[in-house]
């Protein structure tokens, strides 16, 4: 009853807006603004959305009305951007029209209302933390410091493997089991100083192991990611309840917040007794313009990024190098000639361009991130020769910018050769758009490329990988992330 009535209420309010929106209309056509993807009265391009893959679909519709195109989804209008020219003009050139982010009600919820630095808006906070992880964690200075840590990662996945294979030499491996263990020890080493196996949490009333840890950190927070609430499509019905989407939100908003408080807290009695740790929460700690909510969302950004999109992107990788032989075995005689008989370490990577290929190959194929989060236009502008004006939402479609026909031949096939032809620089991180550009750059670019790189490397040198009977074909997505559905499976062999 409460739903209907809510409907009943939402009908009446947008027939009143209804002549609003066709005047609104009129108003467009005096103006040299983007095309407009047709749709439905209300409700705009909600309906043709509803497969939660939206970068998919943004970047069909680029086929038939361009790069730049707008469309209504409810009553916002979104303008989607999807060739790399006119996405590297919003972030790049016309920035400081566009450089405040535009939440879902589920992200401002979970990041405590911007309390990040991939999610802040461009102020003195984003200026002061964007400093912070850079300097204490991201930077090229910084990730020479933290190596002892990869090295670690690497190692144990590598003896991990052995043993599986030992044990059981024809079964087949959950790669992904394998890499995000790993990648979360690291992610918590990096953020806390420490792997932690297990924590009492006050307000849950309980002991929480690793594995709850990592539910609780990047699982849960990762689906309620992209829980969509209604009430963001019509801003003016946010009166409306949506109890059960409220409380599932909140509940793992609330459930982040005391683990979190829980792991500081212990650290935070680490330092007090005098033991000296280097990682990023002892750097925050002297910030004193930080509060306890900023300390906690930060921390927690640490851990969340490095759980996730190296993850995915790694097991991205080691499926196409488990499907195409031919590439698999070119990685590898390049390791045998650069590396001999050592062992690939991080002094090698500049020499393996094929590596880097392969890097740069699975960053454009399958881009972790295939839209970055909207951005808000605070003031007129022009985007591809359009008028962008003030109050509109942009979606840069990185996805598309990474499949368009006219940038990248054959842009369906993974093909690494593509960045040996001479049309890249090497030493370019930026060339996919995967970690963005411009003030707004992924700060965390440097150590995925480590951590990815590294860990390819090795794996192909040790080992030789295949894929199970009939998954050549299983690269369906979780909605509009790009984590594989199903976990990547393969058959493991040593080389020697």
């Amino acid at each position: 009853m409460e739903m209907l009535l809510s409907l009943v209420v939402a009908l009446l309010i947008a027939g009143v807006l209804g002549v609003k929106i066709g005047l609104d209309r009129r108003k467009r056509r005096q103006f040299n603004e983007p095309p407009a993807v047709p749709g439905l009265p209300l409700i705009g391009n909600l309906l043709q959305l509803k497969e939660k893959k939206p970068h998919q679909t943004f970047a069909k519709w680029a086929e038939k009305y361009g790069p730049i195109y707008s469309i209504k989804t409810g009553s916002s209008k979104l303008i989607v951007l999807n060739s790399t020219q006119v996405a590297k003009e919003a972030m790049v050139a016309k920035f400081p029209s566009i450089s405040t982010r535009k939440l879902s009600k589920a992200l401002a919820v979970l990041t405590s209302n911007k309390k990040m630095v991939a999610t802040s808006d461009y102020d003195d906070f984003h200026k002061l933390v964007k400093r912070c992880i850079i300097i204490n964690l991201l930077g090229a200075g910084a990730q020479k410091q933290l190596r002892d840590h990869r090295d670690v990662m690497v190692s144990n996945m590598i003896e991990n493997l052995e043993t599986t294979i030992k044990e059981n030499p024809d079964g087949v491996v959950n790669f992904r089991e394998l890499f995000k263990d790993e990648l979360f020890q690291l992610a918590l080493k990096e953020a806390l100083g420490l792997d932690i196996d297990s924590i009492y949490v006050p307000e849950l009333g309980k002991e929480l192991t690793k594995q709850d840890l990592y539910n609780v950190l990047v699982v849960d927070l990762m689906r309620g990611a992209i829980e969509v609430d209604w009430r963001d499509f019509f801003p003016y019905l946010r009166w409306v309840p949506n109890s059960k989407w409220e409380e599932n939100i909140q509940r793992i908003a609330s459930n982040k917040f005391f683990v979190m408080k829980s792991l500081i807290n212990e650290q935070k009695r680490r330092f007090d007794q005098g033991e000296v740790v280097n990682c990023y929460l002892n750097y925050l700690l002297s910030e004193k313009a930080l509060t306890e909510e900023d300390l906690i969302s930060l921390v927690w950004e640490v851990i969340i990024e490095a759980s996730d999109t190296t993850a995915v992107l790694t097991e991205w990788a080691m499926y196409e190098l488990a499907k195409n032989f031919d590439c698999q075995d070119q990685l590898y005689n390049e390791i045998k000639e650069v590396c001999g008989s050592e062992k690939v370490t991080e002094e090698h990577l500049p020499q393996l361009l094929y590596l880097n290929s392969v890097f740069h190959e699975t960053l454009r194929r399958h881009s972790p991130v295939p839209i970055v989060p909207l951005r808000f236009v605070h003031e007129d502008t022009q985007l591809g020769g359009f008028l962008i004006p003030a109050g509109t939402e942009i979606a840069i479609n990185l996805y598309a910018c990474n499949m368009n026909k006219k940038d990248w031949d054959e842009p369906d096939i993974w093909r690494p050769e593509r960045f040996l032809e001479g049309a890249h620089e090497v030493s370019d991180l930026y060339k996919t758009m995967a970690f963005g550009a411009g003030k707004r750059a992924c700060a965390g670019s440097i150590q995925a490329m480590l951590i990815t790189c590294i860990s390819i490397a090795r794996f192909v040198q040790e080992f030789e990988w295949r894929l199970v009977e009939g998954d050549e074909d299983k690269v369906d997505t979780v909605q509009l992330t790009a984590q594989r559905l199903q976990p990547l499976c393969v058959y493991v062999k040593a080389r020697n």
